[in-house]
Order: C-alpha cells, then structure tokens, then sequence
C-alpha cells in the first residue's frame, strides 16, 4: 500500500497511470495472440514487463527514502542499489525483437508491433525510474553531475544488457550465482575484442539509451504553447 501511496503521488500519478494502460494492452494482446495462435512462443514478455516496473518500485521507495532524510542510511542505499541492479531490465525487451527472425515470418508485423509496445513500455518505466532517481543526485550534486550520473548509468545499462542477451545473465545473478557472472565479466574483460560485437552493442545501445532519454527529457520539458489572440491578431491586420 506504501507503494502504491508513492507511486499515485500528483507528481508521478498520470505517468503511472499511463504505463499501467501500456502495461494492460500489451498483456491483453499478448493473451489475444496465445489464444489466436494457440502457441506460447511470446509469453516471456508479460515475465520482461513485470521485471521492467522493478526499477520503478525501486526509484520510487529511493526518493521516499531520501525526501524522509535518510539518504545516508541503509534503506536509501538498498534501494538506489536495486534499482541500478534491476533498471537494464527496463530497455533489455528492445532485444527481443531477435525473437522475430527465430522464429519465422508467419505473423511477423504483428509480433513486431507487440515487442515493441512492450519494449516502448519497458524503456518508459526505465525513463521515468531514471528521471527520479537523477533528481536526487541533482539537489545532492547539482545539474551537471545529475547528467554524469544519466551518461554512467546508460554505458553500465549498456554492458548489463550485453551480459543479460548474449551471456545470459540475469539481475539476480549478483546473489545466486556470483562467481559464474564474475566469470563471465573477467572473460569479457580478459578479451574484449573477442566476439565481434561485443563492444560495439554496449557502446551502441548505451548511446542509443542515453539520446533516447535526452530526447524524452527535451520532449517533457517543453514550454505549452500560448495560444494566439484572434482579437488582437484582427486588430494588428487592420
């Protein structure tokens, strides 16, 4: 209840609201192709979905935390943790669009359309836990660290989803299986260079999340328009 409390504050409520509609269609439609099809080929992404409002909850219990006056103590910092652990989920159903050429070209427009909208979804939740928990580091630090801290969390967001589509590693891998996903990370970092892509897609989707979030911000930052007086405007012409 604490949560939802957070969540349906006057200042996050309408964007709430908006990605639970997201989230309702995407599911509806998700069920809508299982049932048309009668195949389950896509019923990974209401799994990717769930994990992609993580970071939200996170953000939100953070910024609470940190508003109550305890951002130094251990609460703020678990929260803020998790939500950096959990926040590459957020963009991670951009890449399961490779399940369209896996597996045939039967319904390939409207899988195509239903990976999107839950990837538009997943990368929203993301924008939105990422513009909360940029403004907390904007009154501890200021403005230009909160963007260092945007351009750090997409290159560490970047690489996350490289571990998580191409070694197959997940969030929680941190707790269950460390010692594999140190492994792999050493291995990675031993030789770099030696699986074609393996900087190239880190690099490139950090950049493409970075833009996307600075395009979105630009876009919610917009001054509303003043309407144009007709009266006045008649008046100016005679």
């Amino acid at each position: 209840m604490h949560l939802l409390r957070l969540a349906f504050k006057r200042q996050t409520a309408m964007a709430v609201i908006a990605l639970i509609l997201a989230s309702g269609v995407s599911l509806g439609l998700v069920a809508a192709r299982i049932l048309w099809t009668g195949r389950w080929q896509y019923a990974f992404l209401p799994w990717n979905l769930f994990l992609a409002w993580l970071p939200l909850a996170f953000a939100l219990m953070a910024c609470d935390a940190f508003q109550s006056g305890t951002s130094r103590n251990w609460r703020f910092w678990g929260y803020a943790s998790a939500w950096l652990l959990f926040f590459p989920n957020a963009p991670y159903i951009f890449t399961d669009i490779i399940h369209l050429t896996a597996r045939g070209f039967g319904h390939f427009w409207i899988d195509l359309v239903l990976v999107l909208l839950c990837a538009m979804t997943g990368l929203v939740l993301g924008f939105v836990s990422l513009f909360l928990m940029q403004s907390v580091v904007r009154r501890r630090l200021g403005q230009a660290a909160s963007w260092m801290f945007i351009a750090i969390v997409a290159g560490l967001s970047g690489f996350g989803i490289y571990l998580g589509r191409f070694l197959r590693f997940n969030s929680w891998d941190v707790i269950f299986r460390p010692f594999a996903l140190t492994r792999g990370v050493g291995q990675w970092v031993s030789d770099p260079l030696g699986h074609p892509g393996s900087v190239a897609f880190p690099v490139l989707f950090a950049t493409f999340l970075f833009l996307a979030y600075v395009m979105l911000y630009a876009l919610t930052h917009l001054q509303q328009a003043q309407p144009i007086a007709l009266g006045s405007a008649h008046h100016q012409g005679a």
